[in-house]
């Protein structure tokens, strides 16, 4: 694996790579059978795909608004017909669970004087909650969402974002994400990108190459400078 040389911040995507997005449908697994698994598949797979397509129809909507419209088609596309179910999944994602090792390698890069924080698609209540439910607030020195600027990522506007709010140029910045793609804007932004490949999946045929690839966040600790 690369080191990561001269960074100044360490910026996590959220969704997937800090937080667990198959947690909401796994406790409901029981009530949804065997269609669990599709669920939570398809409900990510549209979620990202009115992502993009909002931002290239220029009709942004806030996060929340895109995981409903997104839920709503799933349910529908799976014949499953029960508000009840709808609303308490919406409701899971507002309290999605850090990944086990999340709230050590934050304290850890902390007490080494670095700076962390989150770049996500997710609108300032849900990443809030997210974080607040997670106890990881301490741990983050900024959380920094698309709705700042109205797009979504993998456009450069959102990563310059992150750049311009901390005043330092891109390659000052290491870029985590478990989402190939969202590495792979980074990567052509500039970031020094690291893909947390927690699925053991092929890299995207796309512009942008991560500078190191691990499985779990905590070998983070294995490319720090020095």
């Amino acid at each position: 694996m690369s080191t990561l040389v001269g960074v100044e911040a360490y910026i996590f995507d959220a969704y997937g790579t800090l937080f667990d997005l198959k947690n909401p449908v796994a406790a409901r697994a029981a009530r949804v059978g065997d269609k669990a698994f599709q669920l939570s598949e398809l409900w990510r797979q549209k979620q990202l795909e009115y992502s993009w397509i909002r931002s290239l129809m220029g009709s942004h909507a806030d996060f929340w608004k895109v995981t409903g419209d997104a839920l709503d088609f799933t349910l529908d596309n799976l014949n499953i017909n029960d508000p009840a179910l709808r609303s308490e999944l919406m409701e899971l994602y507002l309290s999605l669970p850090a990944f086990e090792e999340v709230p050590d390698v934050l304290r850890t890069l902390r007490s080494k004087g670095l700076k962390t924080g989150i770049l996500s698609n997710g609108s300032p209540t849900m990443l809030t909650s997210v974080v607040n439910h997670s106890n990881i607030a301490a741990s983050l020195d900024f959380i920094l969402s698309v709705e700042e600027i109205g797009i979504f990522k993998p456009s450069h506007k959102v990563y310059h974002l992150a750049a311009e709010r901390l005043n330092i140029t891109p390659e000052k910045v290491a870029f985590f994400s478990s989402n190939a793609w969202d590495i792979a804007g980074a990567s052509s932004f500039g970031f020094q990108a690291v893909w947390c490949n927690r699925g053991n999946a092929p890299n995207e045929r796309l512009p942008g190459q991560p500078i190191a690839e691990i499985t779990n966040l905590k070998d983070i600790l294995d490319l720090l400078e020095g």
